[in-house]
């Protein structure tokens, strides 16, 4: 009997696509679907993954959370509206530098171009709707993976299953998950027991960085945890900030949203995945309206966790015409 181990998966390359979001069904197959849909599909080469918003544009938070879930960007523009517009500006916050563009055949493409000009978008590469797939098919895993990292999942989504307990899907942002590992869950500090790992509905006993996972775990229920927690190395040096006071640097507001922010002020705040209610406690100099850089102070409802560097949305989900409010980076606790 033959006892060596099984070969390691194919390395994970995950995509969002914002834009025509019937373009992913060509893709892969839907599985998890809440406002946020996950298509994937595995090949000899790679597993791939593709995230759309569905929930947008209804709610601006799962955009950010979509693209947030993703290495690379499939831009697939049908309509240039406003909702056209929010996307480039969600991109250009977050840095989202790695993607393609493609339009469909009734898009203006002059306006288009002159729609992302200066932003990271309009440094994606051009694909024709023929091509897109082909150009999917050439996109390699991101360099960017954290590979010798400590272990970090970023959950986003969790639930029962019967016989088996509490599931959580989420991705691999950092080093090696391994089958019976011990790890926390923050911001509750909770300790989790990893029972097993699933990629791609296959078994596996380690999962690596930017690996969608499936983990049948120990120690937590579905309700104790939310989108955006992260799972760590259990007793190790924390790679996470947990609190409800975060400063932002480097803090830009958006001149497109016409809503002005102030001392006092409630808003949302996108962090990764996590989208948290918040008041603003503190502007900097160059902060809060002239289009220059300064520093804001947030005090959020409850604990978050984000790293230092992590970039933060500002979000004023009940502005018109555009309910992306400004963004920066946090600062080191």
């Amino acid at each position: 009997m033959d006892s060596s181990p099984p070969p390691p998966p194919p390395p994970s390359i995950n995509f969002c696509v914002l834009g025509r979001k019937e373009t992913a069904r060509g893709f892969g197959k839907a599985g998890t679907s809440s406002d946020i849909t996950i298509y994937d599909r595995k090949a000899r080469d790679a597993i791939r993954t593709w995230v759309v918003a569905t929930g947008f544009p209804d709610r601006i938070q799962p955009l950010f959370q979509a693209i947030n879930m993703s290495e690379y960007v499939i831009f697939h523009v049908d309509s240039l509206d406003r909702f056209a517009g929010e996307q480039i500006i969600a991109l250009d916050a977050l840095g989202k530098k790695d993607g393609m563009l493609c339009h469909t055949y009734g898009v203006d493409g002059d306006r288009l171009e002159s729609m992302v000009r200066g932003t990271v978008a309009g440094g994606y590469a051009r694909v024709g709707e023929a091509g897109l797939a082909g150009a999917v098919r050439a996109t390699g895993p991101s360099a960017g993976a954290v590979r010798d990292g400590p272990p970090e999942v970023v959950i986003d989504h969790s639930f029962d299953v019967k016989g088996v307990g509490t599931v959580i899907l989420g991705r691999v942002t950092s080093g090696m998950v391994r089958r019976y590992d011990k790890m926390a869950l923050q911001p509750a500090g909770s300790e989790v027991l990893i029972k097993s790992i699933q990629m791609h509905d296959d078994p596996v006993e380690e999962a690596p960085c930017m690996a969608r996972v499936g983990l049948a775990v120990k120690g937590v229920r579905p309700d104790e945890m939310q989108r955006g927690d992260i799972l760590t190395a259990a007793g190790a040096a924390e790679p996470v900030m947990v609190g409800s006071d975060v400063t932002l640097e480097n803090y830009r507001p958006n001149r497109f949203c016409r809503t002005g922010m102030a001392k006092g002020q409630g808003c949302m705040v996108s962090i990764g995945l996590q989208a948290r209610a918040a008041t603003i406690t503190g502007i900097g100099e160059s902060g809060g309206g002239d289009g220059g850089s300064g520093t804001l102070n947030l005090k959020f409802a409850s604990p978050v966790t984000c790293h230092a560097g992590d970039t933060a949305v500002i979000l004023r989900p009940e502005a018109s015409p555009v309910r992306i409010a400004g963004a920066g980076s946090v600062v080191p606790a």
